[in-house]
């Protein structure tokens, strides 16, 4: 099946406090502004945050880009614009975020802010996952062993699974044994090839 609206809101709606973990760059000054946005999201002050946010987006911070997408898709600190969300969380995937590259292509794929667009959010789900995001690999392989918005392809959705029980994906090693129950054992070894080739060319 599909993403559908909620299962876009609740992957798009990750916390603000996962973004203190990872390392960033830029200008001293949009950093300033960015611990700034983070300081207020953890008061619950999402204007001020929104407001932080928006001036270390523009300044090319791809942190400050994805929350930013994070407050106008969940409509916190601002009004609601899935557009403006698509925008900004287009900006951080292109400068490499992970994060980011996962909610865009959940956009994508649901037509939130933007046309809706399979193979794109095949390629931005592809990267994400490639790059160890557990829940890009885990989309992936229920998108082509679904057959709803690709086509039916249980080779390549076993694949993916892997890479999701690889990314320790929630979930990931049930989805595989559902996965693994539809194949023969050419299509198996077919599947375990291609996941051992996509693991050599990483």
């Amino acid at each position: 099946m599909a993403p559908n609206r909620s299962r876009a809101s609740s992957s798009i709606r990750a916390t603000l406090t996962a973004c203190l973990a990872i390392a960033f760059l830029g200008s001293a000054h949009s950093r300033a502004d960015y611990e700034q946005g983070v300081n207020a999201a953890f008061e619950g002050d999402y204007a001020t945050a929104y407001r932080e946010f928006s001036i270390a987006a523009e300044e090319g911070l791809a942190l400050a880009q994805y929350n930013l997408g994070i407050l106008f898709f969940t409509g916190q600190g601002v009004e609601r614009d899935a557009d403006a969300a698509y925008r900004w969380t287009a900006a951080a995937a292109a400068q490499g975020h992970i994060a980011a590259q996962f909610n865009l292509a959940t956009l994508l794929i649901t037509g939130e802010g933007t046309a809706k667009d399979v193979e794109s959010a095949v390629e931005w789900y592809s990267q994400a996952a490639k790059a160890g995001h557990p829940e890009a690999a885990s989309e992936l392989a229920s998108l082509y062993s679904d057959g709803s918005d690709v086509d039916r392809d249980r080779i390549t959705a076993h694949a993916w699974a892997e890479y999701a029980v690889l990314n320790k994906a929630e979930g990931a090693a049930a989805l595989l044994k559902s996965i693994e129950r539809k194949l023969d054992a050419a299509e198996l070894s077919a599947a375990r090839r291609l996941f051992a080739q996509w693991q050599i060319g990483r």
